[in-house]
């Protein structure tokens, strides 16, 4: 497969003027196709990304992570891709892993492979590195199958099977609903090994309110998947 003409990468950002036009330029040295989705930013992150040479698609306030990639998901539909791959903006991923997700997916036939931060435990902040496992220990019980990293944003997606799943998070859930959606539709997914890149920046995740959000998607889905999931949950 040709992945240079088969995927475009979707970057979901939010004031990141200080890091996108280092992130697409890294990411378009494999990928010639980055769209950026400006969610609502009030830097200069739209157009430091244009700089850059990535097509950018602005929302005009915040609408979270998930509303972002379903706008940027939409655009790569729209383009003729037919896989998308989805990193952060803050320069968190390293651009030299993308190969990887490549090959997984060609010598496995998965359809969506995501980033396992996990064997860099040491780079990982404390209290990234807690909630990380925390969140991803109890997503892999709703799934019945071990997911080592269950939050991380590097992913690597097939967009047919992408836009079939019914995905309504609208912000950090929606790397949780991801997994359990291709889960649940019986899609194959696999993990590769990556290295994340923690600089001193602030989480954009709010540890009250985007905790908060996510335990009250995670009770819901509990509910859901016991009453109508291929998923057996305990």
């Amino acid at each position: 497969m040709n992945w240079q003409r088969g995927c475009a990468a979707v970057i979901p950002c939010f004031n990141e003027a200080a890091q996108i036009q280092r992130v697409v330029n890294t990411v378009r040295e494999y990928l010639p196709t980055v769209i950026v989705v400006d969610d609502g930013s009030t830097d200069r992150t739209a157009q430091n990304a244009d700089f850059a040479g990535a097509e950018i698609l602005r929302l005009k306030r915040n609408s979270g992570k998930g509303a972002a990639l379903r706008q940027g998901w939409r655009r790569a539909e729209d383009l003729g891709f037919p896989w998308v791959l989805m990193l952060d903006g803050d320069a968190q991923h390293a651009a030299t892993d993308i190969p990887k997700f490549f090959a997984r997916a060609q010598a496995t036939g998965a359809d969506l492979v995501v980033g396992n931060r996990m064997n860099h435990l040491q780079d990982m902040p404390r209290i990234r590195r807690w909630a990380n496992q925390w969140m991803s220990r109890r997503i892999s019980r709703l799934a019945g199958r071990n997911l080592p990293d269950s939050q991380c944003g590097f992913r690597l997606a097939r967009l047919e099977s992408l836009l079939q799943l019914s995905l309504r998070t609208s912000r950090f859930e929606i790397e949780s609903e991801m997994l359990l959606s291709f889960l649940a539709a019986e899609k194959q997914v696999e993990f590769v090994p990556v290295r994340t890149i923690y600089e001193s920046r602030a989480s954009k995740i709010n540890p009250l309110t985007d905790t908060w959000r996510w335990l009250r998607w995670r009770l819901a889905q509990r509910e859901h998947l016991r009453a109508c999931s291929t998923i057996r949950v305990p």
